[in-house]
């Protein structure tokens, strides 16, 4: 599915800056790439820069890690949930509380590294098995409506916007 063919309900409002950053893809494509490509940025970061925040009370470049690891999971479950066709609402998550219960400052970026790889194939295999009926399929979370394949595609550019925050803010380059 092309990101175009998104209806404008499929998604929630302040998810949108997400997809904008994506421009137009098609989802298991940039699902595909991201796998091969998310892993190389997250060799190319320095250890010197691993636990640095870029201004005090700001997370650390491995919270920012474990953040879209943890988020991946969140919505890669909401969409399994709603692509089976459960039309029970689901709640939101508070992020704030999971960035330190992650300990990410304690990981290596091997673990991070394998776990991305294991979380990422496992939301590639998801989006395979879902039909063009099942990614416009709807449920509810956090109280709106979103589509399976809205959530595939945040999954997607939640990633590159976090990867671009990283260089732009924690590395000071502005590669896109």
């Amino acid at each position: 599915m092309l990101l175009s063919e998104l209806p404008a309900a499929a998604c929630p409002e302040y998810y949108k800056p997400y997809l904008q950053v994506l421009g137009e893809v098609e989802l298991l494509d940039q699902l595909k790439s991201q796998s091969k490509n998310f892993p190389n940025f997250i060799k190319s970061i320095p250890e010197s820069a691993w636990t640095s925040s870029y201004a005090t009370g700001k997370w650390t470049i491995a919270e920012v890690l474990l953040h879209i690891l943890d988020t991946e999971r969140v919505f890669q479950y909401r969409a399994l949930r709603f692509g089976r066709n459960d039309k029970t609402s689901l709640p939101g998550f508070d992020q704030d509380l999971y960035v330190p219960q992650s300990r990410a400052n304690q990981r290596s970026k091997q673990s991070v590294l394998a776990e991305y790889s294991c979380i990422r194939a496992a939301t590639v295999s998801l989006f395979e098995t879902f039909s063009k009926e099942e990614l416009i399929r709807q449920g509810t979370a956090s109280g709106v409506p979103i589509s399976v394949a809205a959530l595939g595609f945040i999954i997607c550019g939640h990633q590159k916007h976090h990867r671009n925050i990283i260089r732009q803010r924690y590395l000071n380059t502005d590669q896109s």
